[in-house]
């Protein structure tokens, strides 16, 4: 008999804070911060759309009811990424 795990192992992700400058996220034991001036998606959205986050892989994360997909090195150097949603 085989007792293999079913399914796909994801590490967690979780939105810590959520403040007027942006939102702090915890996944693989580092926070990182999402400033609203550079990931503008989060400004006006729902905690709720906010707080529902998935991270796919390492340092790739989903946030499904906004449809916004961000890797770590985009959140930490947003300056090579300059495309923004308008």
């Amino acid at each position: 008999m085989n007792s293999s795990m079913h399914g796909i192992p994801t590490s967690a992700v979780e939105v810590t804070h959520i403040s007027s400058h942006g939102i702090w996220l915890l996944a693989n034991g580092r926070e990182l911060f999402l400033p609203y001036e550079d990931f503008p998606w989060f400004k006006d959205a729902a905690v709720r759309e906010i707080l529902n986050v998935e991270q796919l892989s390492t340092g790739h994360f989903f946030w499904p009811d906004l449809d916004v997909d961000l890797s770590e090195n985009s959140i930490e150097h947003p300056e090579k990424y300059p495309m923004r949603a308008r």
